[in-house]
């Protein structure tokens, strides 16, 4: 009989582990439907960076699907560790450094989950080594992906009523609006207005 491999049916249950768990929700977010908004929006970071680097704006190309996948898989390691609140988690620098070990375990506890043929491609998704000014440049965006969706994930909490995302959606975007990348500001500017229309208003 041929071995099975559990790594899928372990991603699967991602949709079990919800984000914001110290915070009352008007709709609970799971790691899942996140990991699908951080991809999307960080490969359209990278195409809008492109850009820039076409006009002359910019200097060096990334590639968009690659940016992509590191988005959909950047929180693939909770379906281990669970979702540590980000103010736990970033308090110091010991607590930071102890974490990345964590998820590095994780990661390799559920990269052996496969063939040995797809481990090395998957665990450089799930715990990547971003070296050298491009490296960092990909981590950049992956990272100002996040921020956007959890951002997003405030609109949709305010426009339900809800005031308990109110701090975390001004410290969002303070932090959103301190990083020293254009194509983020170009997003925020020309991409998340919509988020505040209704569906009629989307439609016409």
């Amino acid at each position: 009989m041929d071995k099975n491999y559990a790594f899928f049916a372990l991603l699967d249950r991602m949709q079990y582990i919800n984000r914001w768990a110290l915070m009352r929700n008007s709709r609970y977010e799971n790691i899942k439907e996140h990991s699908f908004d951080v991809a999307i929006v960080a490969e359209s970071l990278a195409i809008i960076h492109n850009r820039l680097v076409e006009e002359g704006k910019t200097t060096v190309k990334v590639d968009p699907y690659k940016i992509q996948a590191l988005g959909l898989y950047h929180d693939c390691t909770e379906i281990i560790t669970g979702d540590m609140p980000t103010p736990i988690k970033y308090r110091n620098s010991t607590i930071k450094s102890a974490y990345r070990e964590v998820e590095h375990e994780a990661a390799e506890s559920l990269v052996s989950q496969l063939p040995d043929y797809m481990q090395d491609y998957y665990m450089s998704l799930l715990s990547p080594v971003y070296e050298g000014d491009e490296g960092y440049l990909y981590k950049r965006i992956v990272k100002a992906a996040d921020k956007i969706s959890a951002y997003i994930k405030c609109i949709r909490e305010k426009l339900a009523g809800n005031t308990e995302f109110d701090s975390a959606m001004a410290t969002l975007k303070e932090t959103i609006d301190k990083i020293d990348l254009p194509e983020v500001r170009i997003f925020m500017d020309e991409f998340i207005p919509p988020f505040g229309l209704t569906l009629d208003e989307l439609n016409n």
